[in-house]
């Protein structure tokens, strides 16, 4: 299945909805080139819903941290909701879980920016 991507404003910050799969070639490009887009476009406080993922690679992986990367370097961040059981063993396995801000559920993340900000 090819990696959808719906993109939407709430509050504040971005919500950026991924479905499929993110692996190396055009699904990583997108997910890059929209989270560039949208830092670019003003939007700092970004949340990555991944509950429609079903499968990232290597190379997803490191697309995710190089939009953790671009974002911190604008004065951003980037947050990721509702992983699923693989996304989430393999962030554990590759220690990743500690460098993201993970959270099951929209509003706790939509705290965590407030908790920033506050």
């Amino acid at each position: 299945m090819p990696l959808h991507v719906v993109e939407k404003v709430i509050d504040g910050f971005m919500l950026l909805d991924l479905r499929g799969r993110i692996t190396l070639g055009p699904d990583t490009e997108i997910v890059r080139n929209r989270v560039k887009n949208v830092i670019e476009a003003g939007h700092k406080r970004v949340i990555l819903d991944l509950g429609g993922v079903t499968y990232i690679d290597s190379a997803g992986l490191s697309t995710l941290v190089a939009c953790y990367i671009s974002a911190r370097k604008a004065g951003g961040e980037v947050k990721l909701l509702n992983l699923t059981k693989i996304v989430r063993d393999l962030l554990q396995i590759t220690r990743l879980s500690t460098v993201f801000e993970i959270y099951d559920n929209l509003e706790a993340a939509q705290r965590s920016f407030e908790r920033e900000s506050a």
